[in-house]
């Protein structure tokens, strides 16, 4: 009878502490949740969009033809390149968004031969290429007669002496002829500002 009673009395100490210990845990796991950030700082900020074509980077353009509509592209909805043209005689830039409605991924490309790094302002032949990306469509100049771009600032960027912001307008005066096809893209008008870089091969 004592061997029972002694059961009974370790079973009421052990629920007793299983108890106590159970209250503490959830006190100090309540604490725990609790706990808010002292100041602003300990909050992790919010990480900056990239801007693939600096904070200046802009497209507008009006576009007729097989492909007729507004393009007006800003630095958050745009990506854009600048290097020097595969065969070392000036150079190219690219721009490339969605429209407005998300149905067309356009890529246009300005290639200017007669630019140079030491004398980048000014007006300039061109010849211009506009691509429907992923239909697999090309329309581009036939030569550099019939588009004209003028430079107006190109601004450095760093110290290197070879990345710069560069901005300018272009004017064609005849549509683009579809590359394999029988339609055409007429450019009328178009303002610009993005990146060269002369480093980039």
């Amino acid at each position: 009878m004592q061997e029972i009673q002694n059961k009974c009395a370790l079973a009421r100490a052990f629920a007793l502490f299983r108890g106590l210990f159970l209250t503490v845990l959830t006190v100090l796991t309540a604490c725990g949740s609790a706990t808010e950030p002292e100041s602003i700082a300990d909050v992790a900020p919010e990480e900056e969009p990239v801007l693939l074509c600096g904070n200046e980077g802009r497209l507008w353009t009006e576009l007729y033809g097989a492909i007729a509509i507004e393009v007006d592209w800003n630095k958050n909805d745009l990506e854009c390149a600048g290097m020097p043209r595969p065969d070392g005689r000036g150079a190219r830039l690219r721009f490339t968004g969605k429209t407005a409605d998300g149905d067309l991924q356009l890529a246009i490309i300005i290639a200017i031969p007669d630019l140079e790094r030491d004398a980048q302002n000014g007006e300039f032949s061109v010849n211009v290429t506009l691509i429907e990306e992923g239909n697999g469509r090309f329309f581009s100049t036939p030569d550099n007669n019939n588009c004209l771009v003028d430079i107006t600032s190109a601004t450095a960027l760093d110290d290197s002496g070879g990345r710069y912001s560069i901005a300018g307008e272009l004017f064609c005066v005849t549509p683009l002829p579809e590359i394999n096809g029988d339609s055409s893209v007429s450019v009328p008008k178009m303002l610009f500002s993005g990146l060269l870089d002369w480093g980039s091969l």
